[in-house]
């Protein structure tokens, strides 16, 4: 790091937490900020190198702040706290940099991106990819949009966090950048749980399936980090059915927007449908297999 930046984080979760202590890691001067204020002490307490400052707003995190960064839960969480009456837009000071990783619909992002300008303020929407894994070691991939100049006021700090920051387009490219990421993530991880179930079915060494399929064209991020764990039955971790049906249902909100057909994400949405009904909402994608009965296997 080149220089030392006053930065505000709001929101905790998962994926925000990681990036936060990435942040502070950094030596970054650091705010945070939870809507839950539970989870900021929790946090504290799991990084107590860090010299953070808890805010008690989300104006209040933005006062002073050169970046302030979100990483919330949907649309109306992210117009919040950003433009509600305690918003970070009512203090951020002229000529900062506000980003966002929610992943949002498009109109928000480029609502923001219009109020944002009229404060003469830096803005990018930039949803991630590269799941809690790539979150805890900084590696995460960023979509970002906006301007460029806004891009490059940002990459600075998001280099702490990330190994690959794409400038899409314009605002709400990122955004949009990110459902095309999550229709091929739902394609891939549906069609992995039916070739574990049919591997399991035909009593092979699952194992050694993995062994040749995954040096050739089938290879993917989900046959590398979910075979394994579908095979044995895991899901307590990861990107949650929720998150992904919040996901898809955005994608295919803009879809009917733009006059695109999704079948495919739309049949694999019912699935997941499936699983929630089953009780696994907060399980990883991956426990879509769950909705495909065991048969024979090792």
């Amino acid at each position: 790091m080149s220089e030392k930046r006053k930065v505000s984080f709001l929101g905790l979760g998962v994926m925000g937490g990681e990036i936060a202590r990435h942040i502070g890691e950094a030596g970054h001067e650091l705010t945070v900020y939870n809507r839950s204020p539970d989870r900021a002490g929790r946090w504290l307490e799991a990084n107590p190198g860090l010299a953070a400052r808890v805010a008690t707003s989300p104006a209040d995190a933005a006062e002073g702040a050169e970046f302030v960064i979100t990483c919330v839960g949907n649309d109306d969480d992210l117009a919040d706290v950003v433009l509600g009456p305690s918003g970070v837009f009512k203090t951020l000071r002229q000529g900062g940099t506000f980003i966002d990783h929610t992943t949002v619909s498009a109109r928000i992002a480029r609502q923001i991106s219009v109020e944002a300008r009229d404060l003469q303020v830096h803005c990018v929407d930039a949803p991630m990819t590269g799941s809690q894994i790539g979150a805890q070691k900084g590696t995460l991939t960023l979509m970002c949009g906006g301007r460029k100049d806004a891009i490059e006021a940002a990459r600075p700090v998001m280099q702490a966090y990330s190994q690959r920051i794409v400038h899409v387009g314009k605002a709400g490219a990122g955004q949009i950048t990110k459902m095309a990421c999550q229709i091929c993530i739902a394609g891939n991880v549906a069609a992995l749980a039916e070739a574990v179930r049919f591997a399991q079915a035909s009593h092979l060494d699952m194992d050694k399936v993995y062994e040749a399929i995954s040096g050739g064209a089938a290879q993917s991020w989900q046959m590398d980090n979910r075979w394994q764990s579908m095979n044995e039955d895991r899901f307590d971790f990861g990107f949650a059915v929720d998150w992904m049906r919040k996901d898809l249902g955005l994608s295919l909100e803009e879809g009917r927007g733009l006059g695109v057909s999704l079948p495919v994400a739309a049949l694999i949405d019912q699935f997941f449908a499936e699983v929630q009904a089953m009780g696994g909402g907060r399980l990883d994608t991956s426990a879509i297999i769950k909705r495909l009965p065991r048969k024979g296997g090792k």
